[in-house]
């Protein structure tokens, strides 16, 4: 894992943007497609506000969530919301290339295989996306991978549906999607993320991100959260 430490929050989010325009350019050189998932969160936005400035080959780009609340379309716990605003509509993207979680259908089992199945028309069986980008809890959650919940041991699937956490039920990727993509880009910012850095360095399992596997994986982190490394 290569963790690199920048002086703000604001450096680090320019510097993932970098590398995710990079990664989008050598994946349609490579394959003449680049498919991405990104994490919610409020931490994000200055990353996807910088992206939107980068040059990418968005005709060539899939864009997917790695997580998402159950909430109505619009709404504004909804993480898609801040991806749609901070970046996706700045950017030349036809509707087929956006896929957002459908969280809006009331049967969440059925909505998770249908995410599934998209995963696997964009990325192929079983589907491997070239870049994940991962937050960091101050719990150690990432994705909607949370403590304690009965989607940290799913290995059969690469959607799930999570319990409540924080008053709404999710859509997540599982270990086994997260674990299978060529990269991991892991935005870390805030003191209160401090604690957790150590333990997703070390692989900690008692955190359910140090499950997730270390190759390929680049940690943007400022050095309020980097302070305890």
């Amino acid at each position: 894992m290569n963790i690199r430490v920048f002086a703000d929050a604001e450096s680090a989010c320019r510097a993932a943007a970098e590398m995710i325009a990079h990664e989008a350019r050598t994946a349609v050189a490579a394959r003449k497609r680049f498919t991405i998932g990104f994490s919610g969160g409020r931490s994000p936005a200055p990353m996807f506000q910088a992206l939107a400035r980068e040059q990418v080959p968005w005709e060539a780009v899939q864009v997917l969530q790695v997580d998402e609340r159950v909430a109505p379309a619009g709404h504004p716990d909804r993480n898609f919301m801040g991806l749609k605003d901070c970046l996706l509509v700045h950017v030349p993207l036809r509707p087929d290339q956006i896929h957002p979680m459908p969280v809006e259908n009331p049967d969440l089992e059925a909505a998770a295989h249908q995410y599934a199945l998209a995963l696997e028309r964009l990325a192929g069986t079983p589907p491997v996306l070239d870049l994940l980008h991962l937050g960091l809890g101050p719990d150690g959650h990432t994705a909607s991978l949370v403590p304690g919940d009965p989607d940290l041991e799913v290995a059969d699937l690469d959607v799930a549906v999570s319990g409540v956490y924080q008053g709404r039920r999710r859509l997540t990727l599982t270990f086994p999607a997260i674990n299978r993509a060529r990269r991991l880009l892991w935005l870390v910012t805030g003191a209160d993320k401090a604690p957790m850095l150590p333990k997703l360095r070390d692989g900690d399992t008692s955190i359910p991100a140090g499950r997730v596997h270390h190759e390929n994986a680049v940690v943007f982190a400022d050095r309020a959260a980097a302070a305890q490394l």
